[in-house]
């Protein structure tokens, strides 16, 4: 897990650029706008569209790592608590029990 925190980092990194590339292009083309320079505007809209896009394609491609981290390490989470309740089901039984309580009486104040 220690590996994927500087690769995440850099990933936020990227991504932030990309927000600041993006937000500067769309900002030179509303200010182009006020120009009215038909030929400029052509030019900042294309490159607005270029950056927005790359910053969608490098979300999405974000997200669904982000979405296979995730899967994967609740499956090996639950995996060990599969392991540790069938290797101590008294105990698994009792936390179980003591949770329902707890919830139970939270429940019960409202």
């Amino acid at each position: 897990m220690a590996n994927r925190l500087p690769h995440a980092s850099e990933s936020t990194k990227q991504l932030r650029e990309d927000l600041q590339h993006l937000t500067q292009t769309v900002e030179e083309l509303v200010n182009a706008t006020a120009d009215d320079s038909r030929s400029n505007i052509k030019e900042l809209r294309s490159r607005a569209e270029t950056h927005l896009k790359n910053t969608r394609a490098r979300l999405e491609a974000r997200g669904e790592r982000l979405y296979g981290e995730a899967r994967e390490t609740v499956t090996e989470q639950a995996d060990v608590l599969d392991d540790y309740v069938h290797k101590n089901p008294w105990t698994s039984i009792g936390v179980g029990t003591g949770v329902g309580v707890l919830i139970g009486m939270l429940i019960g104040r409202r």
